[in-house]
């Protein structure tokens, strides 16, 4: 991604689930980053207290909050 504002539009409870938000995202052509704060992974369950984020530019919020819900209303 080349430098741009990154907004966190889901926080989750674990990263599977954030890869997997990231995976329908990208499916729609809107690029994703996954991030936890896990000290580079030398020390796993620190993301734990905040969750794991899925950050996409500033001009995709609105697509991607469109993909998420509707994904997650799914039945």
């Amino acid at each position: 991604m080349p430098d741009t504002e990154l907004v966190a539009v889901r926080t989750f409870a674990n990263r599977i689930e954030a890869e997997l938000a990231r995976s329908a995202l990208e499916a729609a052509e809107i690029d994703a980053i996954v991030t936890a704060d896990d000290a580079g992974g030398t020390q796993s369950g620190l993301w734990l207290a905040r969750g794991v984020r899925l950050l996409v530019r500033t001009e995709d919020v609105n697509r991607a909050e469109d993909i998420l819900g509707s994904a997650s209303h799914a039945p």
